[in-house]
């Protein structure tokens, strides 16, 4: 048996309350492996990642989950978002998760190239970890021969909303150049946006059209992949935006496809502490939110990677009173 300190699959917090009722998979125990070196020339410091998987079987699906920007000292790096991380490895996914160069544990100066967003390399750094799947594979004990690579999802909170949505096939326009950016991954056939920064122009606040120019023109339009859009409807993000609580739901209402909408009652930018456990960025700290993000993502992607897989209508039918769902 490993240590307690591997076992990430326990019992559920106390107080959870009504998500207890959406479905998902029993729990098993993980183990989590970290730092995971890949060499990554031309860019400030090698890619390191963390892998958290069950701890048997096999044939295991891979989520790739990018963080946000944040304040905090460490969230924004491979060390945050356990409440997602654990919950899905315990339940049989690979996840998967980088340090992208804007984290404050790297700290690097202002005049590197693509700071202080650097939101081209975050979508490199997605790519570049599949390229290098098997390096990552036989870093892990006990994990080589076991991951499905066909069956790879994506997601990301906040600016990694933004990352994991270049992903799954939205552009933008450079701001340096003026050359629309395609910068989609085909071997990703999921994903779930949380919170992420959407529509720009109009919509955006003299602060975020002047410090984060990568906003100003997204396209939508292009984003295929089936995707699961996650907002709270008290996440007005007035700090990037003038139009209020309907913002983070643009994806869902301007991509084609295959795509639903999980609106959750009550929940702010952290959607109740997806980020991390007790911080104090989180607004609005809710166990009951997080485990409902947790089955709720989960079953998702679970039905997007096994098509027939009912986890999804059973969780959206588990829903109750804790959010909305929409779905085209």
């Amino acid at each position: 048996m490993p240590p307690d300190s591997m076992h990430f699959g326990g019992r559920d917090h106390a107080l959870i309350g009504r998500a207890g009722a959406i479905p998902t998979a029993a729990p098993t125990t993980v183990v989590s492996v970290c730092p995971i070196v890949i060499p990554t020339a031309g860019r400030p410091v090698d890619l390191e990642v963390r892998v958290s998987a069950p701890l048997t079987g096999g044939d295991l699906p891979l989520i790739l989950l990018s963080h946000g920007q944040g304040f905090s000292n460490h969230l924004s790096s491979l060390n945050g978002y356990a409440p997602l991380a654990q919950f899905w490895a315990a339940r049989g996914f690979a996840v998967i998760q980088p340090t992208h160069l804007g984290s404050r544990t790297l700290a690097l100066p202002s005049q590197t190239p693509g700071a202080p967003i650097f939101w081209r390399s975050r979508v490199t750094d997605m790519s570049r970890i599949l390229d290098w799947l098997d390096l990552i594979e036989a870093s892990v004990p006990g994990l080589a021969g076991r991951l499905d690579k066909t069956r790879v999802a994506v997601a990301g909170h906040s600016m990694g909303g933004h990352t994991a949505g270049m992903l799954l096939g939205a552009r933008l326009i450079d701001p340096d150049d003026g050359v629309e950016v395609d910068l989609v991954d085909r071997r990703i056939g999921a994903g779930v946006l949380l919170a992420a920064p959407v529509d720009g122009g109009s919509s955006l606040n003299a602060f975020a059209t002047e410090a984060i120019p990568c906003f100003r023109h997204p396209n939508f339009a292009t984003m295929t992949t089936p995707t699961l859009v996650v907002a709270g409807d008290r996440d007005a993000s007035n700090y990037l935006c003038t139009r209020g609580l309907s913002w983070h739901a643009d994806p869902y209402r301007l991509a084609p496809g295959l795509k639903a909408l999980l609106t959750l009652f009550g929940g702010e930018h952290i959607l109740g502490g997806v980020s991390g456990y007790d911080v104090a960025e989180t607004t609005d700290e809710n166990p009951e939110r997080v485990a409902t993000i947790q089955r709720m993502t989960w079953a998702y992607l679970r039905s997007a990677l096994y098509p027939g897989d009912p986890a999804w209508t059973m969780a959206c039918a588990a829903l109750g009173g804790l959010g909305s769902i929409e779905s085209k």
